[in-house]
Parts: C-alpha cells; sequence; structure tokens
C-alpha cells in the first residue's frame, strides 16, 4: 500500500467522502460489479458499503480482495464494511 499517493489515502479517509455503491441483501450479484466498474471508469475513487452481517467479520478482507480483482482496481482503506477501491 505504499505505492498509494498520498491524496489518494487522504481523501479515501475524509469523512466528507460518501459511500456510493451499497452491497445490499442479495450479496456481490453481477450488477453490483458492473455499477463498481461504471462508477471506477467515470471517477479515481469508489467507496463500497456493505450491509452488516452480509459477510462474517473473517470474509471482509477476502470479499474486498475479491472486489477489487473483479473490478480491475486496488484496495485502499478497509474499515469494518465499508471499502475504498482506486483505479489506478
Amino acid at each position: 500500500m505504499s505505492d498509494i499517493p498520498a491524496r489518494i489515502l487522504r481523501e479515501a479517509k475524509s469523512r466528507e467522502f460518501k459511500a456510493s455503491v451499497r452491497v445490499g441483501k442479495s450479496g456481490l450479484t453481477e450488477t453490483v460489479l458492473n455499477e463498481i466498474r461504471q462508477q471506477l471508469q467515470a471517477r479515481e475513487l469508489v467507496k463500497i458499503k456493505v450491509n452488516k452481517g452480509l459477510f462474517e467479520r473473517e470474509q471482509r478482507s477476502e470479499v474486498w480482495r475479491f472486489l477489487a480483482e473483479e473490478t480491475s482496481s486496488r484496495l485502499v482503506l478497509q474499515r469494518g464494511n465499508i471499502g475504498v477501491l482506486w483505479r489506478s
């Protein structure tokens, strides 16, 4: 993660930067993945919020890794049920 620019980290950690994608009870559907891909094409950072209880705590890192792989992006920040992906 050390090769992520400071401005990207700062923006990802900002409280003003709101989640633009929410993963609901349907889980990680192709529709959700397509939405993330579209948003990454339009902007550098996308903040994603996963409904609580959808994934166990131990699974979350795996979920964020999967999302980064599937959307050809990088995980910048992971905090509980919130993650930020960066189109590098």
